[in-house]
Parts: structure tokens; C-alpha cells; sequence
């Protein structure tokens, strides 16, 4: 799994944050969407994919592999 954002269409909600802490974190400023790991393993896929339908401005893009 290859994991994007658009931090321009990030909204600041939160909810990937909330749901997987490794993968997504937020700017201290502004509290937009800041991404900690572009692969993360297997571990994390299933909240990675949560986080990227809860989103409310779509910015979370994967590509399966």
C-alpha cells in the first residue's frame, strides 16, 4: 500500500489522526493532515483505508500494490 495526501483539500477534522496515529499526524498551526508513513506494513492497512473513507474532504489516496 502507497499512502497520499492533498493538503490542500484537508479540512483539519482529525479522524485519521484518530484512527491511525502511525500513518497520520496533524500541523501544530493549522491542523492539517501531515504524513508520517507513505508504506506503512500490513499492521496498519486496515486503518489506513478506514481513515481514507472517514475523511471528510477525500484528501487520503492509497494504491494498493
Amino acid at each position: 500500500m502507497k499512502v497520499s495526501v492533498e493538503a490542500d483539500k484537508c479540512v483539519a477534522a482529525g479522524q485519521c489522526v484518530l484512527i491511525a496515529a502511525e500513518v497520520f499526524d496533524q500541523r501544530d498551526e493549522d491542523g492539517v493532515v501531515v504524513l508520517l508513513d507513505e508504506t506503512p506494513g500490513p499492521q496498519h492497512h486496515e486503518a489506513v483505508r478506514e481513515a481514507a473513507l472517514v475523511c471528510p474532504a477525500a484528501a487520503i489516496h492509497l494504491a494498493e500494490r
